[in-house]
């Protein structure tokens, strides 16, 4: 006789486990446009907790050699690039773009590339022989249809963002113009490459030093000055010029506060102890203001957080790292921000049920540890607590359970700050990682209580526990979970869960079907697409990528 079991398996259409993650645990393999997806809203090449860098480019790589689809190639670069505000990434599949479709990479390259940061990043990418065409061969020099793209960039961007994009070395703009060779559309542009490319004023004929914009005029006015007010009025004329392109000659504390008032939201947020070391707290602004207040209102300021598309984890990052230095009002702003920036934060009909894992995993940086530069202090469990934090604030009645090997009781009220909740939760824990636990915790503890579904929030590397019939622990604890819910409010009951990944995995602990999503990345954009798939007309992750317009 057949073997029952094994037909009553592939009749019921239940998929069982079909990988082993990082961690050694049961998993299932995303499929691929969907794991590239996961690649690109949270790689940035740097090593993490189970991988290295160079297995996250191996596995980019692999993954994109089993996409033929260019289309959706460049609709995931620009979606990682504005949804996701990642850099890298984009800048990686706008250079595979450049070899297998030409025509589609010079369609998304300037909305891909909208800063110096990703130009010198592709730049750098092109440079490194890694990425090869569809013929199989590799470049290290600009092709000629990347060459006319990098050619158009630096002709039509602003005189404040080719001086903003100057920043930096290896590569430094000064190594792509001299490699991209753009011919300049008039003498102001053409003394201005020659400036930015370092080479003797003779050799920018037939323009002359008197053709270069009025913001580099500035700039070396600025830097030629002798005395504090010299400089001051110096930066009458410097509109638009990034503050790190003047720190090295600011001279005295009156001209650190104006340039605190040029700075942008981002700017400040990173440099408030430098701020505080310079002396600006204690300064009046142009207006008359304390800088303090100027400050904190520019931080604070609804507007600018959402402008300014900065990932809410880096204002919590700016909270704690700053709290002993930088004043009170500051630190309440930055508490403001973080609910701003979380403004996306689905509101649901039911509570949810939130499980942060808490692992010794979620340690690691959430950006990965660098090799060059310095390691973000922010670690995975920072983020999940405060992604967690954000969900229970906006949604009253949901309950948060931590877990590593074991489930904890995690008991606070709605009414607490999105920032100190984040704070309490990241305490938790450190041991291995058991993604069921807390379906299973809110079985035994609130199992009479309604909820619209679960969210997770993990690195995915479960590995404790036992795999269930051929599904992981997850899998298993959730189908119970669902049953019990529609056990208990009928038909009506719909629950959903969706496992939101901090690191740039391939395998999942849950796969995706109807009533499940995996969605990986650590900016507001995370919650859209939660309220989208518990909404009424649920897109799962891929669908939304597939929904970018690649039309201007």
């Amino acid at each position: 006789m057949a073997n029952k079991k094994l037909f009553q398996w592939l009749l019921s259409g239940r998929r069982r486990v079909d990988a082993i993650n990082e961690a050694g645990g049961v998993a299932y393999r995303l499929e691929a446009r969907h794991a590239l997806a996961q690649l690109a809203a949270t790689g940035t090449f740097e090593d993490s907790f189970y991988g290295s860098a160079e297995l996250q480019l191996e596995q980019m790589l692999h993954l994109i050699g089993q996409i033929e689809d260019d289309r959706y190639l460049a609709k995931l670069s620009l979606y990682a690039r504005k949804n996701m505000c990642m850099k890298d990434m984009p800048a990686a599949l706008l250079v595979v773009l450049a070899g297998r479709n030409p025509e589609l990479m010079h369609q998304v390259f300037d909305r891909v590339v909208d800063s110096g940061k990703v130009l010198c990043s592709v730049f750098q990418m092109v440079r490194s022989g890694r990425f090869a065409g569809r013929d199989g061969a590799v470049r290290r020099g600009l092709s000629g249809s990347m060459q006319r793209a990098f050619q158009r960039w630096l002709n039509e961007a602003t005189v404040v963002k080719l001086l903003n994009a100057s920043i930096g070395k290896d590569p430094s703009l000064r190594d792509i113009l001299r490699m991209a060779r753009p011919t300049p559309k008039d003498n102001q542009r053409r003394a201005l490459f020659g400036w930015l490319a370092g080479r003797d004023v003779e050799r920018w004929a037939p323009a002359k030093e008197s053709d270069l914009p009025q913001e580099v005029q500035g700039l070396m006015a600025f830097r030629r000055a002798k005395s504090e007010q010299e400089q001051l009025e110096a930066m009458d004329r410097l509109v638009g010029i990034r503050w790190d392109l003047l720190a090295d000659s600011a001279r005295g504390p009156k001209v650190w506060a104006r340039i605190a008032e040029t700075m942008g939201p981002q700017a400040l947020r990173m440099n408030l102890n430098t701020l505080t070391r310079h002396g600006v707290f204690e300064q009046s602004s142009t207006s008359g203001k304390s800088m303090i207040d100027v400050v904190a209102e520019r931080i604070g300021d609804k507007l600018e957080v959402e402008r300014s598309r900065q990932f809410p984890y880096q204002y919590f990052a700016a909270y704690l790292h700053s709290r002993e230095k930088a004043p009170k009002q500051i630190q309440q702003s930055l508490e403001r921000a973080v609910e701003f920036a979380c403004r996306n934060v689905p509101k649901l009909k039911a509570p949810l049920l939130i499980g942060l894992d808490v692992s010794g995993s979620m340690g690691s940086p959430v950006t990965g540890r660098r090799r060059i530069g310095s390691t973000s202090q922010m670690r995975c469990v920072d983020v999940a607590a405060l992604i967690a934090a954000a969900i229970l604030r906006s949604n009253p009645g949901s309950i948060v359970i931590p877990f590593d090997t074991q489930a904890y009781r995690a008991d606070w009220g709605a009414s607490t700050s999105i920032m100190k909740l984040a704070e309490k939760l990241a305490r938790f824990g450190g041991g291995g990682t058991n993604c069921a636990l807390p379906v299973e915790a809110a079985l035994e503890w609130h199992g009479r209580n309604r909820f619209a579904g679960v969210v997770i929030v993990s690195d995915n590397e479960s590995w404790v526990g036992e795999e269930c019939e051929g599904e992981t622990g997850l899998i298993h604890a959730w189908n119970a979970f669902a049953a019990k819910q529609r056990q208990l409010f009928g038909e009506e009951a719909h629950p959903k869960m969706v496992c939101i990944d901090l690191q740039p995995n391939t395998t999942t602990q849950a796969c995706d079907r109807q009533d499940i999503m995996n969605i990986g990345g650590f900016s507001d954009a995370v919650f859209s697409t939660i309220g989208q798939f518990f909404g009424v007309s649920p897109m799962h992750w891929v669908d939304e990528v597939e929904a970018i317009e690649l039309a201007v």
